[in-house]
C-alpha cells in the first residue's frame, strides 16, 4: 500500500497498511556508482540500473572464472528470484549461502523462493539461521502450517464485482464464514483488521513490530482455516492481522487483499469492468492490449518499467494502493522528467515535504495517462513507494505506478510467465 493523495486520508488508510515493514526482505547495500564505462561493463551498476539480463550474463562470466565467487552468486540468484525462476533461484542462493554462510539476504531470499513456492517447511530452518526476530517469528508461522497450504477448492475461476471502485477496488470475501468488505492492494500481502480476526477465531503464533499511522503497533501471525472470494475457497494460508484501535472517519474494511493471494492464480484487476478475475495461473491469457514485464521484489511489491514522460523507461513498483494518487515519485526524478511539481502546495508526511503534480504524460509500455494526481517528495523516506523502496531492493526505482492510472484498464498479473497485460475497456 502507498500514501493517499489526500494526506489527510492516509492516517484512515494506514491503519490497515502492511508496508515493506511487513515484508520479510532485508535492505541490500546498493553499490556506488562509477565511471559510464563501469556503468556498461559492471555487473553490479548494471544490476544497480534495472538492466537484469545483462547483469546476469557480467555475473555468470564473474562465476565461471571463479566458482567460489559468493556474491556473483546470490546477485544471480536474487535476479531468478525477481522472475520467479524458482530452480535457478534455489541452484544459486544455496551456492550462495554455502560459499559464504554469514550472507543473510541471501539466507532470506532463499527461504523467499520456498514460501513463493508454499514450501513453508523448507523456509523455516533458513529463517531461523539470521539471527532477525522478524524471520524467527515468521519461522514460527510457517512451521505451524502443516498439510497442504493454499489449498484452491470451488470453481476453476471467478469473478467478483467490485462494491466500490473508490478509494480503492473493495471486494466481499469471507473469512471462516464471516464475510466483510475488502481492499484490494498490489501493495499488501493478506491482512485482517483485529475486529475480524478475534471473530474468526484466530490464534496469534507470533508477533513482530511494525509502524502505523506513526505509532508503534503490534502485528500478529496466524494461520486461516477458510478465506473465500466468490466461488472459489482458499484453506489453510498464512495470514496477518493487528491491534490498533480503528481510526474515525467511517466505515473501514474489514481486511486488504494483496500480490500474497494474487500470485495464486492468474490475476486480473478489472478498474474499467470494476471486477476482480481469478483464474488458474496455467489459464490462456487474452490477448492484451499492451504487455510489459513483471518482477517480483521482496514478498509483495510488483514491479515493471515505465516513463514519466519522455524519461525512462526505468524500474518502477505497481503499489496501487495510492488512494487520489496515480504516481508516486521524488523531486529530483521530476526534474530530469521535466514534470512540473507545485511547490506552493505542500504537504508533510514524516517531516518530509511532499508536493502535487500532475504528469503531462506516464506510462507503462503503451498505456498511456495524461494528467493524473500524484506526488513528488523532496527525499525519499520509510514508507514511500517506488523510489523509497530502491535501497531495499538494491536497484533503482524512478516512481511508483498507482491507482488513479490504472482505472482506463484491466490490469492482468501473470506472475508465471512473468508479465503484466494491460487492456484498454
Amino acid at each position: 500500500m502507498t500514501l493517499a493523495g489526500d494526506f489527510p486520508a492516509s492516517s484512515r488508510r494506514a491503519f490497515l497498511r502492511e508496508t515493506a515493514m511487513m515484508a520479510a526482505a532485508v535492505p541490500m547495500v546498493l553499490p556506488s556508482m562509477g565511471t559510464a564505462a563501469a556503468a556498461v561493463k559492471d555487473p553490479d551498476q548494471l544490476f544497480r540500473k534495472g538492466e537484469f539480463d545483462e547483469a546476469a550474463r557480467g555475473y555468470r562470466r564473474l562465476l565461471s572464472k571463479d566458482p567460489k565467487n559468493a556474491h556473483a552468486a546470490a546477485q544471480l540468484g536474487y535476479i531468478a528470484l525477481l522472475s520467479n525462476r524458482f530452480a535457478a533461484a534455489e541452484r544459486f542462493l544455496s551456492t550462495a549461502t554455502a560459499l559464504d554462510p554469514g550472507d543473510v539476504a541471501s539466507h532470506q531470499r532463499l527461504a523467499e523462493c520456498y514460501v513463493r513456492q508454499d514450501k513453508f517447511a523448507r523456509a523455516v530452518p533458513l529463517l531461523k539461521r539470521t539471527g532477525s526476530p522478524r524471520d524467527a517469528a515468521f519461522a514460527t508461522l510457517y512451521a505451524h502450517i502443516t498439510g497442504t497450504p493454499w489449498q484452491i477448492h470451488g470453481a476453476r475461476s471467478s469473478r467478483v464485482p467490485f462494491l466500490q471502485l473508490d478509494p480503492l477496488p473493495t471486494i466481499e470475501a469471507s473469512v471462516n464464514g464471516r464475510a466483510g468488505r475488502f481492499y484490494l492492494d498490489t501493495g499488501a500481502t493478506l491482512g485482517l483488521t483485529q475486529e475480524i480476526a478475534e471473530e474468526a477465531g484466530l490464534r496469534s503464533l507470533a508477533t513482530v513490530s511494525g509502524i502505523g499511522s506513526g505509532q508503534q503497533i503490534t502485528i500478529h501471525l496466524g494461520v486461516l482455516e477458510s478465506f473465500r472470494i466468490g466461488d472459489i475457497e482458499i484453506r489453510n494460508l498464512p495470514v496477518q492481522w493487528h491491534d490498533t484501535q480503528s481510526p474515525p472517519g467511517g466505515a473501514q474494511p474489514e481486511g486488504i487483499i494483496g500480490t500474497t493471494l494474487f500470485y495464486h492464480f492468474l490475476t486480473t484487476m478489472d478498474y474499467a469492468g470494476q471486477a476482480l478475475v481469478l483464474r488458474p495461473k496455467s489459464a490462456v491469457q487474452e490477448r492484451g492490449t499492451y504487455r510489459v514485464p513483471l518482477w517480483l521484489a521482496g514478498d509483495h511489491s510488483p514491479c515493471t518499467r515505465g516513463s514519466l514522460g519522455d524519461y525512462g523507461p526505468h524500474i518502477v513498483t505497481l503499489d496501487t494502493g495510492g488512494i487520489g494518487t496515480g504516481i508516486h515519485t521524488t523531486v529530483q526524478y521530476a526534474k530530469r522528467a521535466d514534470i512540473k511539481v507545485d511547490y506552493d502546495h505542500p504537504n508533510e508526511v514524516n517531516g518530509v515535504s511532499v508536493y502535487p503534480i500532475r504528469p503531462d504524460r506516464i506510462s507503462l509500455g503503451k498505456a498511456i495517462r495524461r494528467n493524473v494526481p500524484g506526488s513528488a517528495a523532496e527525499k525519499t523516506f520509510p514508507g514511500y513507494p517506488g523510489p523509497g523502496q530502491a535501497e531495499q531492493f538494491g536497484f533503482e526505482i524512478i516512481a511508483n505506478f498507482s491507482h488513479e492510472f490504472f482505472k482506463p484498464f484491466a490490469v492482468t498479473f501473470d506472475f508465471s510467465g512473468m508479465n503484466l497485460v494491460i487492456t484498454r475497456r
